[in-house]
C-alpha cells in the first residue's frame, strides 16, 4: 500500500510528552497482567487485522454482502453503532462499492479516505464513515498504515489521544488548528511511537502496539471525562481494561466465541450477521 504522505504534506514535528507515554506504557502492562498479558491482546487484534485482510482486501471481498459486512463491524465500535441505521434505508451495494475503491492501489492512503468519506453525507449521520475507512486501512496492513480513527485525533473537535500525549508545559497545550487530522500527523505519531516502544523493550507487531498503548492512554480520558461519541458504548466500567478493549472492538470476545454487538438494521435478525471467523 501506498501510505507515504503527499510531496506538497511535509511530516509535522509532534511535541509529545515522554512521562504519559511511559505512565501509559507502565499502566497498560499492569492492567493486561489479569488477563494473560499483553500477548493476548496483541493475538486478539492479530485475529482481527486477518479477518479484516481476508474481507476487505483478499479473495473475499468482492463477495461480502451485508450480513458478513455487519459481522466484522462488531470489531469497530465507533462504527458499529451506526451504521445499521444508514444501512436501513441504504444499498449495501453502494457501500460495498466504496470499500472495494479504498483498498484499490494506485493512490494515497489519504486520497481514497478523503474520497470514501466523500461518498457518504457530510452530516453526523456519518460520522462513522471516516472511523470505518481508518479501521479497515489500518487493520488490513496495520505496520504500514497509521490508524486514521477520530478517537487518535480529531482536528476538528480537538479530541482524541494525541492531546493526552501532547507535552503540556505551563499551561501550553496543542493548537489543533496547527495540527491536522491527515496522514501526515498520524505518520508522524507512527514514527515517534514506535522509536518509544523499541526503546522500551517492543520489538514486533508495532503497530498493533500502537493501538494497544493509545487505546489505554485514551481509556483513562473516557473514564475521567466521557466523550460525547464514545459514552454511549462505553458507559459503565469493569476492569481497567475495559474500555481500551471496547476502542479497538475486542470487547466481543467471549469464553464460548465472539459475541455480536452492532446495532443492527430493524430488518434484520442478529443470526444473519454472526461475526465471521476465518477460514481454515
Amino acid at each position: 500500500m501506498n501510505q507515504r504522505a503527499s510531496a506538497t504534506e511535509l511530516l509535522p514535528t509532534l511535541d509529545l510528552s515522554g512521562p504519559a507515554l511511559r505512565s501509559g506504557f507502565e499502566e497498560l502492562v499492569a492492567a493486561a497482567e489479569p488477563g494473560g498479558g499483553i500477548d493476548v491482546y496483541l493475538t486478539a487484534l492479530q485475529f482481527k487485522s486477518r479477518l479484516f485482510g481476508e474481507w476487505f482486501l483478499g479473495k473475499q471481498s468482492a463477495a461480502l454482502d451485508a450480513p458478513r459486512f455487519l459481522g466484522l463491524c462488531t470489531f469497530m465500535p465507533t462504527v458499529r453503532r451506526r451504521v445499521g441505521a444508514w444501512l436501513g434505508s441504504n444499498d449495501f451495494a453502494d457501500l460495498h462499492r466504496q470499500l472495494l475503491l479504498l483498498m484499490q492501489p494506485g493512490t494515497t492512503v489519504q486520497a481514497r479516505l478523503d474520497a470514501f468519506v466523500a461518498a457518504f453525507p457530510a452530516d453526523r449521520t456519518c460520522r462513522w464513515a471516516r472511523d470505518l475507512a481508518a479501521e479497515v486501512l489500518h487493520f488490513c496492513a496495520p505496520d504500514e498504515t497509521p490508524l486514521m480513527t477520530r478517537w487518535m485525533w480529531d482536528a476538528q473537535s480537538g479530541s482524541g489521544v494525541l492531546r493526552e500525549i501532547w507535552f503540556n508545559d505551563d499551561g501550553r497545550e496543542l493548537d489543533q488548528r496547527n495540527i491536522s487530522d491527515r496522514l501526515p500527523t498520524f505518520l508522524a505519531l507512527k514514527s515517534e511511537l514506535e522509536t518509544f516502544l523499541r526503546d522500551n523493550g517492543t520489538y514486533r507487531d508495532f503497530g498493533l502496539m500502537q493501538d494497544l498503548l493509545c487505546a489505554h492512554i485514551y481509556s483513562r480520558y473516557i473514564n475521567d471525562r466521557g466523550s460525547t461519541y464514545l459514552k454511549g458504548d462505553f458507559a459503565g466500567t469493569e476492569d481497567a481494561m475495559a474500555h481500551t478493549r471496547r476502542l479497538l472492538g475486542l470487547d466481543c470476545y467471549e469464553r464460548d466465541g465472539i459475541r455480536m454487538k452492532v446495532k443492527l438494521p430493524e430488518t434484520m435478525s442478529v443470526a444473519l450477521a454472526t461475526p465471521l471467523q476465518l477460514d481454515a
